[in-house]
């Protein structure tokens, strides 16, 4: 499997269950600020010019939560997706499609007016407005994990690393997570030997 990446990105979810699966890969540095992600060779690998993407024999995949669902499916051992039909299995998928609807879009905001976006389109008042939208999702995500260890059941899942790198995104950008709660579980998830993996890329 080949990823196409820059790990400060949402590459390094797909990193970290490449990791945590323990499966053979190879990364390619895709050079944002050179403005590879435009360039001929990788939009034929993924014509929205963002990454991550992947390359598995004659598959190629783009957007991080469907990457790391193959990466987890593919390697059924490691146990990072719960038994197929089951109602954890259910409720996996759903935290992980909320990480990118809801949590991950006020970031996002930010992310676009501080620096991705034109100067020219970038616009300060969005920081506000993004900030305060952060505070719904975050509130949800703290009730849920109030008393428990993983996002789902017993087992630590893509969720967790749909949902851990997130948070690391905000405490990053030196956004609030604003409860104990999710600065400690976020504490533990990027204590894991797996996490800790990414930051060599």
């Amino acid at each position: 499997m080949e990823l196409y990446g820059i790990a400060s990105s949402r590459a390094r979810r797909a990193l970290w269950t490449l990791v945590e699966a323990g499966a053979e890969f190879s990364f390619h540095k895709v050079d944002l600020s050179a403005g590879d992600h435009r360039k001929p060779a990788f939009l034929a690998i993924n014509p929205n010019g963002k990454v991550p993407a992947l390359v598995d024999g004659d598959l190629t995949l783009f957007e991080s939560g469907a990457i790391c669902n193959y990466i987890a499916q593919k390697f059924p051992e490691a146990k990072l997706l719960p038994q197929p039909d089951t109602k954890e299995a259910a409720l996996c998928q759903q935290w992980i499609f909320w990480v990118v609807a809801e949590l991950e879009q006020p970031l996002w905001t930010m992310g676009k007016h501080r620096f991705a976006l034109p100067t020219k389109q970038r616009l300060p008042q969005m920081l506000e407005v993004a900030a305060f939208e952060w505070q719904g999702p975050a509130t949800v995500l703290a009730d849920h994990l109030d008393g428990r260890e993983y996002m789902i059941g017993e087992l630590f899942t893509v969720a967790d690393i749909m949902v851990a790198h997130t948070l690391n995104w905000a405490r990053g950008f030196e956004v609030p997570l604003g409860s104990d709660v999710t600065e400690t579980y976020l504490d533990r998830m990027t204590a894991r030997s797996g996490f800790k993996k990414t930051l060599e890329y």
